[in-house]
């Protein structure tokens, strides 16, 4: 059956009601033919997520109308690898039982500089020596930092975090790990890092897609051997020892006005 996530806009709701709704979709979802996967609750912003399968959005709609009245303002459908590369190991919980789980997610994105040019310079063979270093390096600090990798993009991998802090100290990582490893060798490696921030279904109709397009667009302004993040994903790191320079707002394609952006100084 289809995979659907929806969102719902509670200004009033604690973690205890979630809980309370999320039992009663439960005990009528044999009803409409529907599974009720699981849920997250995004408490600062009083938002709910649910992940859902079923045959079509209006089952998700009838399900959630008989159980409590608390309809989604928004139903996309989703498709399950991408989820799970978001959001890593689906959250299960005992039904019933208030708890918090945040679907916010913080996006990063790599891209090694000048991909094309560095193929055409040193050869297949060496420039896929280069993508698979970039590759383990970037690997191994997502483990590190609890990142998730979504996707390999060809020259560069989309990753997703729980927290902007855990992100941003991802790609401060990656930078370092990378100079570090350019001081041996004749051929610099070297990338550039986009990040930004959001909740997985908003006015876009995908999952995570305003989140993804400002990551992917920032990463591309990004200046080699530079991060690059969003002003929400700034924001989100004050008062935690980050350092960052203000590059002030930037026109981005598919965005209808100039976002804010910042430089991450991540070096000694």
């Amino acid at each position: 059956m289809p995979l659907y996530m929806d969102r719902h806009d509670l200004p009033d709701a604690t973690a205890a009601d979630l809980a309370a709704a999320h039992l009663r979709d439960l005990e009528v979802q044999d009803r409409f033919g529907v599974r009720f996967v699981t849920y997250w609750f995004e408490e600062a912003a009083r938002s709910g997520f649910c992940l859902v399968e079923g045959p079509d959005e209006e089952a998700v709609h009838a399900a959630h109308r008989e159980a409590h009245g608390m309809l989604p303002s928004q139903v996309i459908e989703v498709d399950e690898a991408a989820v799970r590369g978001f959001f890593g190991r689906l959250n299960t919980h005992p039904p019933g039982e208030p708890y918090v789980e945040s679907a916010f997610r913080a996006i990063l994105f790599t891209d090694i500089v000048d991909s094309t040019a560095v193929t055409q310079r040193l050869g297949d063979r060496a420039a896929m020596r280069l993508l698979r270093e970039h590759d383990s390096i970037v690997r191994t600090v997502l483990a590190q930092f609890g990142g998730t990798e979504v996707k390999h993009t060809g020259d560069g991998i989309m990753a997703a975090f729980a927290s902007a802090f855990q992100a941003v100290g991802a790609a401060a990582r990656i930078q370092s790990e990378l100079h570090e490893r350019d001081r041996g060798e004749t051929e610099a490696l070297q990338v550039r890092i986009g990040v930004a921030a959001g909740e997985p279904v908003t006015d876009q109709g995908d999952l995570f897609g305003a989140a993804v397009q400002q990551a992917a667009r920032l990463c591309t302004c990004a200046q080699p051997d530079c991060i690059v993040v969003s002003s929400a994903v700034h924001d989100l790191c004050r008062g935690k020892g980050i350092r960052f320079s203000d590059a002030g707002p930037i026109a981005v394609k598919g965005f209808d006005e100039p976002i804010g952006h910042f430089e991450v100084d991540w070096r000694d």
